[in-house]
């Protein structure tokens, strides 16, 4: 763990990367020490059907949403949440510049007990 969902507007098709996104997503959670490097899940959806603010179409939202077991302690919790923060805001700046978009994260933890998990990614990693 950390499973990462980009939920954003689809109207941001085309004017962002959203592979680089996950991407830059997946090296930020990387880089706070707080998470395995094989637990680390970046995945993005696009909602095509919103309705925001005062319903100009124009308007664009990114949602992070991070899933993850319980047993990091607060603080933890917070630097990821800001480093990780500070990473789609650096990527996005750009965009954000120049339209209307609203960005948000929230960091969530996962009780253990009832989220059993397995897999093999570990045993299939390349030595770095």
């Amino acid at each position: 763990m950390p499973h990462f969902t980009v939920d954003y507007s689809a109207n941001l098709e085309g004017e962002v990367d959203i592979a680089d996104l996950c991407d830059c997503l997946r090296q930020a959670a990387i880089q706070t020490g707080a998470f395995p490097m094989a637990g680390i899940r970046v995945r993005a959806f696009a909602a095509t059907h919103v309705s925001i603010a005062d319903g100009n179409p124009k308007h664009g939202y990114i949602d992070i949403s991070v899933r993850l077991r319980a047993g990091r302690d607060l603080e933890t919790r917070k630097a990821a949440t800001k480093a990780v923060f500070e990473a789609a805001q650096s990527f996005l700046a750009p965009l954000m510049a120049r339209r209307s978009l609203a960005l948000s994260l929230e960091m969530r933890n996962i009780d253990p007990e009832l989220s059993p998990k397995c897999g093999t990614i570990r045993a299939h990693l390349e030595d770095h």
